[in-house]
């Protein structure tokens, strides 16, 4: 359910942008990402909508290809800012076996919008196909957030916030086969429960910045985070690779058929 995130005038914004959006390609998946999937919305935050769509299967048979890969959109409307990004959906199952945590969650998150039909005979392929390699993604993609948060010497709230919401969902995921992004579901149970604190003033406003003594204290304690995201690689339930490629293959394969 993802009625509770959005205020009633954001919906109505993210429906006609979507409404929009679906009329240049058919979507597989529509997921609401960003601050309001992750557990710390603030009032000027953007609507962030990861979406996966199919290509016609006649357009990619073409000597010339029609229909992209991706397609993006930012635009202010109606005063919300909203960050549209869609990837078609060969690439996107691709990547979910090479351990690209971004179309895991799209696929498999708690916050859909809008789903097809297929999406659910998908589901438990993709799940099935989960495997350590989701470390490597999370691990490098929280590191990538540790700098960026280095880069506003340490004052980004929401840098900060990401750091820890991204080695959490990797974490969780790894020790459970199971996909939350929402870092005020993950902090108590992963020994964060501090990090309320940061949630709540990061909800004050995107560009919040931490006091000197709170950055302080967290320059000492983030490190923390991915010593967790380690360790639940080398306990993990998951394989080391993907089992059933096959089977996620035949999905594919059917549902390209269906789409000529």
């Amino acid at each position: 359910m993802t009625d509770h995130l959005m205020t009633e005038h954001q919906r109505r914004v993210a429906d006609r942008a979507l409404d929009e959006e679906s009329s240049r390609r058919e979507h597989l998946v529509v997921s609401l990402s960003g601050a309001h999937a992750y557990g710390f919305p603030s009032p000027d935050s953007d609507l962030d909508l990861k979406c996966v769509h199919v290509t016609p299967t006649a357009h990619l048979l073409r000597l010339e290809q029609r229909g992209s890969a991706t397609a993006e959109r930012l635009e202010v409307v109606d005063g919300v800012e909203v960050d549209y990004s869609s990837n078609e959906v060969g690439p996107v199952l691709f990547g979910v076996l090479q351990g690209n945590g971004n179309y895991v969650e799209r696929l498999l998150g708690a916050h859909t919008l809008r789903g097809s039909a297929e999406l659910e005979s998908l589901r438990p392929l993709v799940r099935r196909v989960l495997s350590r390699r989701l470390h490597r993604h999370y691990r490098g993609f929280a590191h990538s957030q540790l700098r960026e948060w280095e880069k506003t010497d340490f004052r980004s709230t929401k840098k900060l916030l990401y750091v820890l919401r991204t080695a959490l969902t990797g974490t969780h995921a790894l020790l459970t086969g199971e996909v939350e992004t929402d870092l005020t579901a993950l902090m108590d149970r992963y020994g964060f429960r501090e990090a309320r604190e940061l949630v709540e003033w990061k909800r004050r406003g995107e560009r919040s910045e931490l006091p000197e003594s709170l950055s302080e204290h967290w320059r000492g304690q983030v490190g923390r985070a991915f010593e967790r995201l380690d360790s639940a690689c080398e306990h993990s339930v998951l394989p080391e690779e993907p089992v059933g490629a096959e089977e996620l293959e035949a999905w594919l394969l059917e549902f390209r058929r269906s789409r000529f």
